[in-house]
């Protein structure tokens, strides 16, 4: 015959089961909270990592944005230095060239016919146009003014800007005629020896660094003591 349990303890087993079913609902409950916080801070991990990253990024950007600026503002320098170092170049030059194209139209008389007051001023527009860097346009004039004042006050004087204008405009040809113009008919003027310097410099501008070293030899030779011989001097690497 089969035992029968008592009643009492068919009680405590059937009250059991919901109990222990709640135990078990707990557990999980915070397992899954412990993973939900454990991938949040996770992901938080990661975001602050990125941020970091990007903020590193950002200031070495920010730095080189500086040293850029502060390159171009060397390089503005530069060229604002070089540009007034040709100013005076200009100038000085062009006060020597003053004084002896006066003296030599003075005793020639070569330019009698001419207007002197109108023939300064197109020159002196023409030097202008170069001294602000238009060197096209003061070729254009240069030449203009050579054709019209053949035998002028300044004709030497506007060869040689004229061949400097070329240059500066990579117009070699125009340049190496120019220049040679110079030399060919005022080979004893002071401007001679800048405009072999100056032909010397286009032909160094095209590659032909054998002749330019000719022409600057010439250059020694023929005009020793000029200031254009000492550049020449120093390119030969003679002292």
């Amino acid at each position: 015959m089969k035992r029968l349990l008592p009643l009492a303890a068919i009680l405590v087993l059937s009250s059991a089961g919901p109990a222990q079913a709640g135990l078990f609902d707990d557990a999980e409950a915070r397992r899954q909270i412990t993973d939900m916080r454990q991938d949040l801070e996770g992901r938080l991990e990661t975001t602050s990592r990125g941020q970091l990253e990007l903020a590193n990024q950002n200031e070495q950007l920010r730095a080189e944005v500086a040293r850029l600026r502060g390159q171009i503002e060397l390089l503005v320098n530069e060229v604002d230095t070089l540009k007034q170092r040709q100013r005076d170049f200009y100038v000085d030059l062009d006060t020597r060239l003053r004084q002896i194209e006066t003296s030599g139209a003075t005793a020639t008389g070569a330019a009698a016919n001419a207007d002197p007051a109108a023939e300064s001023a197109d020159y002196e527009a023409a030097l202008n146009l170069l001294k602000e860097g238009k060197h096209r346009e003061a070729l254009t004039a240069f030449d203009a003014f050579v054709a019209k004042y053949p035998a002028g006050n300044f004709s030497a004087g506007a060869h040689f800007w004229a061949g400097n204008a070329a240059l500066q405009a990579k117009d070699i040809n125009a340049a190496t005629r120019h220049f040679n113009t110079v030399l060919t008919k005022w080979p004893n003027e002071n401007v001679a020896p800048d405009a072999l310097l100056g032909l010397a410099n286009s032909q160094q501008s095209i590659g032909d660094a054998a002749t330019s070293r000719r022409t600057l030899q010439t250059l020694v030779e023929r005009y020793p003591q000029s200031n254009a011989a000492q550049v020449a001097k120093q390119r030969l690497g003679k002292r």
